[in-house]
């Protein structure tokens, strides 16, 4: 075994894509330029809400503007940006528009990676020439074996951004991930992403219709995935091969970016929770002024402990000083935990009186 086995259940021959450091930090935002793609590939697990549709999201939020993209980036301190779709090919000109619009407002160090089924050496000096720092190449799976007659050489030869290849691994396709992998290392790509393929809710019926099964109860992750993406790796120790399990992308990226940005939004009653959620205590009351002067003046709770939510009709607070004093107050009161999300979606709320 001559690869690297790290504690996500991820494994790499080499070093780490630089996307993917920054990925490991939770410190890059999702770009989601458009749900169009014309690959057509059965295991798209996009949701039914994005698939198909020309929408755009800064990481879980619709953005309708460019304001609104980059209110994003700094509400989590994004130190670079991860381009998705669909396929962001299929809208080049926005994408080109916010590679543009993230570099001339953060700066040339905020690292930009883009995943595209579109393997053009046009596409990739329009994108080198916006700004791109490193694009991912996703080919369709009938490629796989023929990479010769695409332009993946031309443009490893011809730009100066970092490119790869991405790719799931499929059980039962060790013979064909290897010549595709072997040929990518041949021309010169810096790195060879194998992901481990997932159950979605949009992919279910395709998956089982392809024999596949769950690994176990635990994740969506598909049974023999890993094993395929390890026997590539065996069978060519010197290409620059990188595992990406199912849990790290759950326990670890997303954890850590959720972390990242509650801790950059987060108020002095907030608690930050190590799932990257965050912990607060609510008020409800008819007179939501009258019960904040309540808290200030009969029990001492200062200004920067509390916060008059009008839009959600509630009084934010401390947890801790909530659960001392909440059998006391005439008000309904809760201690709620929720994603640091802009929707704030509420994952659990516990009652105090």
């Amino acid at each position: 075994m001559s690869f690297i086995r790290f504690d996500s259940g991820s494994a790499a021959n080499g070093k780490l894509a630089n996307g993917c450091e920054f990925c490991i930090r939770g410190s890059k935002m999702v770009l989601f330029v458009t749900g169009r793609c014309k690959a057509g590939c059965f295991y798209c697990p996009i949701s039914a809400e994005r698939k198909g549709r020309d929408t755009v999201y800064a990481n879980e939020c619709p953005a309708m503007n460019d304001d609104q993209i980059i209110e994003e980036a700094e509400a989590m301190d994004a130190e670079g940006t991860g381009i998705t779709g669909g396929d962001p090919s299929e809208n080049l000109d926005r994408t080109l528009h916010y590679i543009r619009l993230l570099k001339d407002h953060f700066g040339k160090d905020h690292h930009i990676h883009m995943y595209t089924s579109v393997i053009s050496l046009e596409n990739a000096k329009l994108l080198e020439e916006a700004g791109l720092d490193e694009i991912r190449y996703h080919p369709r799976e009938d490629l796989w074996t023929c990479m010769d007659t695409t332009e993946l050489e031309d443009i490893v030869k011809s730009v100066g951004m970092d490119v790869g290849i991405e790719v799931p691994a499929l059980p039962g396709k060790e013979g064909e991930l290897t010549e595709l992998a072997g040929y990518a290392t041949g021309v010169g790509v810096k790195f060879i992403n194998l992901n481990e393929l997932e159950f979605s809710e949009t992919n279910w019926d395709m998956m089982e219709a392809h024999g596949y099964e769950i690994k176990d109860d635990l994740s969506a992750a598909v049974l023999g995935s890993e094993e395929t993406a390890i026997k590539v790796m065996n069978a060519l120790p010197d290409a620059p091969l990188h595992f990406c399990s199912s849990t790290f992308k759950d326990g670890v990226q997303l954890r850590n970016r959720l972390k990242r940005r509650a801790e950059n939004i987060a108020r002095e009653y907030d608690v930050v929770t190590e799932d990257g959620t965050i912990l607060k205590g609510i008020v409800y009351s008819d007179d939501l002024d009258g019960a904040a002067r309540y808290l200030k003046d009969n029990y001492d709770v200062p200004d920067d402990l509390i916060l008059v939510d009008a839009e959600r009709n509630r009084i934010e607070t401390a947890s801790w000083v909530l659960d001392e004093i909440a059998e006391e107050l005439p008000f309904k009161c809760y201690i709620v935990e929720e994603y640091p999300t802009k929707d704030r979606l509420e994952v659990e709320r516990t009652p105090l009186n």
